[in-house]
């Protein structure tokens, strides 16, 4: 990546941070995406600690958009089960388009609301 793309990407996610929090209540949920698999965590930003994670490798899925679908349904399942039904979405400087958005509309899907 060059410095120029990857200075506009990270002075987005600072941007995006800067508004985003989660907390108990609310986690905030976060994506990361590699060039292997997409990675989604639920994150309470005033304890500092991760209240669950999943990935397209846990969801036995593949790195497309019907794979992002596997993993939002995951999520959307594992964060029923302990009893969390609102997030924060945090696209982590991604665009909203592909991967990013089927993963969130399948969350939507699975009863999570944004």
């Amino acid at each position: 990546m060059s410095k120029l793309k990857s200075y506009l990407r990270q002075a987005r996610k600072r941007r995006i941070r800067a508004k985003v929090r989660g907390t108990k209540d609310r986690p905030r949920l976060s994506v990361y995406r590699s060039l292997r698999q997409l990675t989604v965590q639920l994150i309470d930003d005033d304890a500092g600690k991760t209240i669950l994670a999943a990935s397209t490798k846990e969801a036995k899925a593949k790195l497309t958009k019907d794979g992002a679908k596997k993993l939002g349904a995951l999520v959307a399942k594992k964060a029923k089960d302990a009893k969390i039904t609102a997030v924060i979405f945090d696209r982590n400087a991604y665009k909203y388009h592909g991967r990013v958005q089927a993963l969130a509309d399948a969350a939507r899907e699975g009863g999570l609301q944004f």
